[in-house]
């Protein structure tokens, strides 16, 4: 079994109260893993430039000025159901 499969399914609900306002968590999902952002100054408050957290955001890193090897720097917390 591989080391993400053993990760909790985490439900777009669950992550949408992860946005930085709700809950003190701050959480973003790209290609299916769901990140745990909350220790970035980059994400204080749930946004970083015109993007937000609490979502989905493999659509809007294609615009991103980096590539997706930044979420390297945040551990994977679970699986977006």
């Amino acid at each position: 079994m591989k080391q993400e499969d053993k990760l909790p399914t985490i439900s777009r609900a669950q992550l949408s109260l992860r946005n930085g306002q709700d809950k003190p968590e701050i959480w973003v999902c790209y290609q299916g893993q769901v990140y745990d952002v909350t220790a970035s100054r980059l994400w204080r408050n749930g946004q970083h430039y015109e993007h937000w957290a609490g979502q989905d955001l493999t659509q809007e890193l294609q615009d991103a000025p980096h590539s997706a090897h930044v979420f390297k720097k945040f551990p994977i917390i679970g699986r977006l159901a």
